[in-house]
């Protein structure tokens, strides 16, 4: 972790959690969909929820809002007990994916509605409005209806909205995942500048991995209900506690080995070979592992080559993609597909060697079920 995350750690550690989440059970009619979720966040701390379709993400958030009732456990704000209590009395701001803007109302009426509930007096409501718009990058705008506004623009709007009450929690609901790329890089970093020069706590959902990763300080990664696992960007993707969790985060080109050790040493041999594939000094325990990898960490070679602490396996380019500054390879291992990055131009069939790093392996127990590796692209 850098010296910037420690010293944000160390902080953090001594001030009252913004968000404390304990033993928190909720679903829908009688279906459970959370299991028991155990999640702090601390002020001005920006926390991913990253996981796939159904995970219970969105359920998690819309539950700490008070949208969604809890079957069981409690939800703590700066403290205080919230579980039962109702949404607008939680001090807890809410952007949306589908914006959900009032689209008869101006931008000025959009954003300044929860002042105006609060009864704040217009003039203020319209100078708090400006100055937020120019936080936004959205200045002179307040009197244009929000359909005559872009995409991007109305996702500002809507954050504009759950901003000006100022608000010590902001809840984020995959505001991101309906523009285009470009406005979506722009705005991640819009969202993160804020959150940083305001000072709230955030918790953003999101199923989008870079976005998670670029964003921010802490990712939970969910599965089923369930917290898979909590650490920094950092933490989660290079050191995956799990073959989930490795997968999910990209290093879903697997292998099984055969392990055996010799004093310090590790020999990794494949499966039915006898041969030694590679040996060296790291902590992998004895027995039959399922590798882990992800397709910028393997290395196209000739099929013969052979290197110290590298496994090299003989295969066939099956296939070949350029999705921009590298190409992209389906290279066939003993009938199993992976998939590879590789800067240099290859023929499709032509022989190759698979050569993967041992210290770039993420390494499991062999699952019960044999698993191929990637499709080819």
């Amino acid at each position: 972790m850098g010296t910037g995350r420690v010293r944000k750690a160390a902080s953090m550690a001594q001030a009252a959690a913004a968000i404390e989440v304990r033993g928190l059970i909720a679903g829908y009619g009688n279906v459970p969909v959370l299991h028991g979720i155990d999640l702090s966040v601390q002020p001005s701390e920006f926390v991913a929820v990253l996981g796939s379709s159904g995970c219970g993400k969105t359920t998690l958030l819309r539950t700490i809002a008070g949208f969604q009732p809890a079957f069981g456990g409690d939800i703590r704000l700066f403290g205080r007990d919230v579980t039962g209590v109702a949404p607008e009395k939680r001090g807890v701001a809410m952007v949306f994916q589908s914006y959900a803007l009032w689209p008869h109302m101006t931008v000025l009426g959009n954003i300044g509605y929860g002042l105006k509930l609060r009864g704040v007096p217009r003039p203020e409501i319209r100078r708090r409005v400006a100055a937020m718009l120019d936080l936004l990058n959205l200045p002179r705008v307040e009197d244009r209806k929000v359909t005559d506004l872009s995409g991007g623009q109305r996702q500002r709007v809507a954050l504009g909205r759950a901003l000006a009450i100022e608000p010590s929690v902001l809840l984020l609901d995959e505001p991101l995942s309906n523009l285009d790329a470009k406005v979506r890089l722009q705005l991640r970093g819009e969202i993160k500048s804020l959150q940083r020069k305001l000072g709230f706590a955030a918790i953003h959902v999101t199923h989008d991995r870079e976005e998670a990763m670029t964003m921010a300080d802490r990712i939970v990664v969910m599965d089923q209900g369930r917290i898979a696992q909590v650490g920094t960007p950092e933490e989660v993707f290079d050191r995956p506690n799990s073959a989930f969790i490795a997968s999910f985060m990209g290093a879903d080109n697997t292998i099984d080995l055969e392990v055996s050790r010799r004093g310090e040493i590790a020999e990794f041999k494949v499966p039915g070979s006898e041969r030694v594939a590679a040996a060296c000094t790291v902590p992998a325990p004895a027995g039959r592992l399922t590798a882990h990898f992800r397709d910028d960490v393997a290395r196209l070679v000739p099929p013969d080559m052979s290197g110290d602490g590298e496994i090299v396996l003989p295969g066939t380019i099956i296939a070949r993609a350029y999705p921009g500054g590298h190409y992209r390879y389906g290279v066939e291992v003993a009938g199993r597909h992976y998939s590879v990055k590789d800067s240099a131009y290859r023929e499709v069939g032509a022989p190759i060697g698979l050569s993967l790093p041992i210290k770039a392996l993420h390494l499991f127990p062999a699952e019960a079920t044999s698993q191929s590796g990637r499709n080819e692209p």
